[in-house]
């Protein structure tokens, strides 16, 4: 059994509660903006949320505590260091406080598990056999990032990672995916019914991207700053627009910039050293993560916004979060041409050639030359963050997803309490 609870069968009025699990395991919430605006969706719909996820570090500290109405329940978990063997530490011991932790909130009408690591399914399946219906949040393609991330080709921990993807999508009722890519994966690789596959895109909160007068001292006496935000991992191009740089400096012969690198990431100390191999150590800056509020600022300031992700097999399909955030923020952006950047930014972009560091630092320079074009691109993608990528659609679509699932609940007869009982007898 997975616990009991005084208050299974509470009611809201003359309406039965309904109650929601969301499993995590990548980053600590409400850290994990999209799944915070998942949270807060399904609670303004009526839904009661329980999230089980990792403790933060400097932030989601407390092992249980209850923010806006919506319960999170967190486990300590270290991040995994020294290949295999420290991934399978991680991912146990995740497995094993989200069992612990699921016992403890009881039965629930959906599990709603998010990736990475297709491990999820696992605490899924128990509660699926009380009756839940299980929600698949697909956030990453991970046989597309263990290709990017690690360089090992189809090897024997790929071929693992497909089949735990390929049990994954089997036990899930209903699928979220993050863009019509990963939409078409699950429909085709996945072997999931299109019906039962629903594209709820992240999206920035407005809220937290409110442009700010620009602070000029942030460009550092020079006339244009460009600015990255992001993580910072092997995958995320970081080194790309470090050597972009240096050929904007050496090729071009610009020095009428300053650079600012947000975020962090297993990276991150990798990417300062390559900033002082390359001579830009007076050029280039790295804040690692800061507050919403000195965010903003930069952002606010910048000319030009850097999206130096590199086409691979993860990068081409997935949906990059900073590309919706400079757009929130007005800012044009130079990005390598991938089909889902395009999908996103638009005419809000200019794209080089994939991989193409030259030309990337090209397009940089043409923007910094151009300040009307860099306006209409900054308008075109906040009226594209306003319309269709706001995440008034991905509530709609979120919220449709849960209905289908209620609804197979009620199609089988077999809700997670009368599942309950039956187990009892």
């Amino acid at each position: 059994m997975l616990g009991n609870t005084n208050d299974d069968a509470t009611t809201r009025g003359d309406r039965p509660e309904r109650r929601a699990l969301i499993l995590v395991e990548n980053l600590s919430v409400p850290f994990d903006r999209r799944v915070w605006q998942e949270c807060t969706t399904l609670r303004d719909a009526g839904w009661t949320v329980h999230v089980i996820c990792p403790q933060g570090t400097k932030r989601d500290t407390e092992a249980e505590a209850v923010v806006d109405g919506v319960r999170i329940h967190r486990y300590p978990l270290t991040a995994a260091t020294g290949g295999p063997a420290g991934y399978l530490r991680e991912y146990g011991t995740a497995l094993w406080h989200t069992y612990r932790l699921a016992r403890k909130v009881g039965p629930v009408h959906v599990v709603h598990a998010c990736n990475p690591p297709d491990l999820l399914f696992l605490p899924a399946l128990r509660l699926k056999r009380l009756g839940a219906r299980f929600v698949f949040d697909q956030h990453d393609l991970v046989p597309e990032l263990y290709l990017s991330r690690f360089d090992r080709g189809e090897d024997l921990l790929y071929r693992g990672v497909r089949a735990l993807e390929r049990m994954t999508y089997r036990a899930a009722d209903i699928v979220l995916a993050t863009n019509e890519s990963y939409r078409d994966v699950a429909v085709r690789r996945g072997g999931k019914h299109p019906d039962d596959v629903f594209v709820v895109r992240s999206a920035p909160q407005i809220e937290r991207f409110q442009p700010v007068p620009a602070e000029p001292e942030l460009k550092r006496g020079k006339p244009h700053l460009l600015c990255y935000l992001g993580v910072m991992g092997p995958q995320d191009g970081v080194d790309y627009a470090l050597r972009a740089l240096a050929r904007l400096r050496d090729d071009l012969g610009r020095s009428d910039w300053h650079a600012v690198f947000v975020g962090s990431g297993d990276a991150f100390d990798a990417m300062v050293e390559l900033s002082e191999r390359l001579g830009l150590s007076d050029q280039v800056e790295f804040t690692g993560r800061i507050p919403d509020a000195d965010l903003v600022r930069y952002l606010s300031t910048a000319d030009v916004c850097l999206s130096p992700d590199p086409r691979n097999p993860l990068n081409d399909v997935s949906t990059m979060n900073k590309v919706l955030e400079y757009m929130a923020m007005g800012r044009p952006l130079v990005s390598f041409d991938l089909r889902e950047a395009r999908v996103s930014a638009g005419e809000a972009a200019v794209y080089a050639r994939a991989n193409d560091e030259g030309e990337f630092a090209s397009l940089v320079a043409e923007l910094l030359d151009d300040p009307e074009r860099r306006a209409r691109m900054g308008k075109l993608g906040q009226e594209r963050i306003g319309g269709p990528l706001s995440w008034r659609n991905s509530q709609a679509s979120l919220l449709a997803a849960y209905a289908a699932a209620c609804d197979r609940a009620r199609a089988s007869a077999r809700g997670p309490f009368t599942a309950r009982r039956r187990r009892r007898r």
